[in-house]
């Protein structure tokens, strides 16, 4: 594991665009699960405006590691915040992007995107396998949309299951955890004093880190990278 600290979350996303442009270097093809969040979101805010001709898009194929069961005209939408914010704004073919139709009834949802994923991604260790998947950490400690109240999703054999909010009770297509464990590289992306107390139990295994969901994400065979801004590393 690979922790690295930056000084604000706008360097934090600048950090993570140059390390995408030397990924790209070195690929053909990028088979990358995007997530939602206010970090993702500058994240993608930079890519259109800055990096828009330093990358090579048609190299990437877009999935996504959770979405919400809305239309993707939805302000929820992760696919639609990250439409507006990088799609819209650069060349790529639609071919390239893969998003979870969340307007689709969830069961057959998740079993739909799972086959999708199946049939696009080499196959390792019986699983499909992405290049890098990009997962951000709840306040409660989950990511993608894995909560503490369902820990069973860390462990399906399924490459998709349908999830459910904590509070709101709403439905959610997310990856599991035994696919996020098998992709080349995992880096979480995390940034606000709010998350401080959270990260400080994963990294540090105290706490009740074991009711966490993101603490148990570790990669089988790859690597696992976080980073993170002063006020998220705080403690």
């Amino acid at each position: 594991m690979e922790i690295k600290t930056y000084k604000n979350p706008e360097t934090t996303a600048k950090a993570f665009a140059d390390y995408l442009c030397e990924k790209q270097a070195t690929a053909n093809r990028i088979n990358i699960a995007l997530s939602g969040g206010s970090t993702p979101k500058l994240l993608f805010e930079l890519l259109a405006k800055k990096y828009c001709e330093n990358i090579e898009w048609n190299k990437f194929h877009f999935y996504w590691g959770d979405e919400r069961c809305v239309p993707p005209t939805s302000g929820e939408s992760n696919y639609g915040m990250t439409h507006e914010f990088l799609f819209q704004h650069i060349k790529i073919e639609e071919e390239n992007i893969h998003r979870v139709f969340g307007e689709n009834i969830p069961n057959e949802e998740a079993l739909r995107y799972g086959q999708l994923i199946t049939e696009n991604l080499p196959s390792i260790n019986g699983l499909p396998q992405f290049d890098l998947i990009i997962l951000g950490l709840g306040e409660d400690g989950h990511t993608a949309s894995i909560f503490p109240h369902q820990m069973e999703l860390l462990t399906s054999k399924e490459v998709c299951e349908v999830a459910e909010h904590p509070t709101s009770g709403q439905k959610r297509i997310t990856l599991t955890g035994s696919v996020i464990s098998n992709a080349k590289e995992v880096c979480f992306l995390v940034t606000g004093q709010a998350k401080a107390e959270k990260v400080n139990e994963i990294l540090n295994i105290t706490g009740d880190c074991q009711l966490y969901p993101a603490s148990y994400i570790k990669p089988t065979h790859g690597e696992l990278v976080w980073y993170l801004d002063k006020a998220a590393s705080g403690k």
